[in-house]
């Protein structure tokens, strides 16, 4: 069995689902230890993706039910809400060069 991890700090990976829960394009949301929630995705080219599952922008934890997509190349997440675009490389907001959410490290093991 495969299963997904991700690194919420340095030196320390925590397991958060099967492989097989992952839905290519489709989101879930993990609890971290500190309370904090991580969203966590898989595109339809197998890569998985976690970032920060607050929306900074209505400070909801929202994020891991937003639309996949690409812009440039590069692979977002569109807030549910008010469709802010988060980049799942870097965290960085396409549509406000000043908001940023923060990004996880993610293997599968």
């Amino acid at each position: 069995m495969t299963s997904v991890q991700l690194s919420p700090a340095p030196d320390s990976w925590m397991t958060v689902c099967d492989e097989a829960r992952l839905t290519p394009g489709r989101g879930l949301a993990a609890l971290l230890p500190d309370g904090r929630q991580a969203a966590v995705f898989r595109d339809r080219a197998g890569r998985a993706y976690a970032i920060d599952n607050r929306d900074p922008f209505t400070g909801a934890q929202v994020l891991s039910r937003g639309l996949i997509g690409t812009a440039g190349g590069r692979p977002y997440v569109a807030s549910p809400l008010l469709k802010q675009r988060f980049d799942l490389e870097t965290g960085r907001c396409l549509d406000d060069d000043e908001v940023a959410v923060a990004v996880y490290p993610v293997r599968t093991v």
